[in-house]
């Protein structure tokens, strides 16, 4: 248990009427975290964020903000900036008076010149120095996040709350992004904590992601974690791409599960020991699956064949199991593997994880 969170969840449910956006929500997060909420539309993510941030009051438990109970506290009141999807900045102020904004709310009011210090040095942290004097619609959109995040951290928070902040923006300048909040967040480390759909986004930036579930939290944890040993299928199919292979265990010794499939097929597994006899599904990575022309392995058909640049993509079809997907980088793929074509299909022993659920 974290010593002195900067947040916590202690049981927390949220009710719009006779609908429970949240229910049973318990969590601390450590000062200088980067926190993910990952999960698809309607999962409870972003009521948890704005539990947080004060705009919605729990129906029950407690949220607590620095140690202390802020149930009922505004979100005027609390250490806490936002980041809004759509960055709800002001069109007919500029750059400057934007980041400003905030500053100039505050009672007493700081003076002229140092207001214009905190914007210049908040500026420059987005790499936007000298851009004070623009307007916003002069501004493209990855400049516009940046104009929001200045304005956010300006007031220096205890936490910045980030809800899906780079939805808006095209796959190549999001990446970029990526890698500027995370370097952003460690440089002024104070807690982010950020609400996506996207897999890559929290797996890039994240020290630990929530995964949640139909307004509960499936699982927390690292990416690596998250990624090699998930919970759940629903964990694992939400976190990177997955293989599921129905089986029933044959032998559970400590540190060997044995597995067997349909057709017979063979799984030395890892994960919780479950009794012999026992019916599961196995999670085999895409990544985890290696394809040779010949040799030993499992035969099956390439069914589709997707070039994506750096890596390729394959569907592969048995009648023992099915379908499977692997992935190959672009120096291990053999080009004359194209649709039709019989392959040895193999994997090392333990990249197959045991699910019960």
């Amino acid at each position: 248990m974290l010593s002195q969170p900067i947040a916590e969840l202690r049981n927390v449910t949220k009710r719009y009427g006779q609908v429970t956006a949240a229910t049973g929500l318990t969590l601390a997060i450590a000062p200088g975290e980067f926190l993910s909420f990952l999960g698809p539309s309607g999962c409870g993510k972003t009521t948890a964020l704005r539990m947080l941030a004060g705009f919605e009051q729990a129906s029950e438990g407690e949220v607590l903000i620095d140690g202390q109970n802020a149930n009922g506290l505004p979100a005027w009141k609390r250490p806490v900036n936002m980041v809004f999807q759509q960055y709800a900045l002001f069109p007919h102020l500029s750059v400057a008076e934007n980041v400003a904004y905030g500053l100039n709310q505050r009672r007493p009011k700081p003076s002229k010149a140092g207001v214009a210090a905190s914007v210049e040095d908040a500026l420059a942290l987005v790499r936007l120095q000298g851009f004070g004097p623009r307007r916003i619609w002069e501004m493209s959109g990855g400049q516009q996040q940046r104009v929001a995040l200045a304005r956010a951290i300006v007031n220096r928070p205890k936490i910045l709350l980030l809800d899906e902040p780079m939805a808006a923006l095209d796959k190549k300048l999001r990446h970029d992004m990526q890698i500027e909040l995370k370097a952003l967040q460690r440089e002024l480390g104070i807690t982010f904590i950020l609400v996506t759909h996207d897999q890559e986004e929290a797996l890039s930036m994240s020290d630990r992601i929530v995964i949640m579930d139909h307004g509960r939290i499936a699982q927390v944890g690292t990416p690596e974690e998250l990624y090699d040993a998930p919970a759940s299928r629903y964990v694992a199919d939400f976190v990177g791409r997955s293989n599921f292979i129905p089986a029933r265990v044959t032998s559970a010794e400590t540190g060997a599960i044995l597995a067997e499939a349909a057709g017979g097929l063979q799984f030395v597994a890892r994960g919780r020991a479950v009794e012999p006899g026992r019916e599961v599904t196995l999670l085999l990575r895409p990544e985890e699956v290696k394809l040779a022309r010949e040799g030993s392995g499992h035969a099956m058909e390439i069914t589709h064949r997707i070039f994506l640049g750096e890596h390729t993509e394959y569907h592969l079809r048995s009648g023992a199991i099915g379908r499977l997907v692997a992935v190959m980088p672009r120096s291990a793929d053999a080009a004359d593997l194209s649709p039709g074509s019989r392959v040895q299909v193999s994997w090392r022993q333990g990249a197959a994880f045991i699910l019960t659920d």
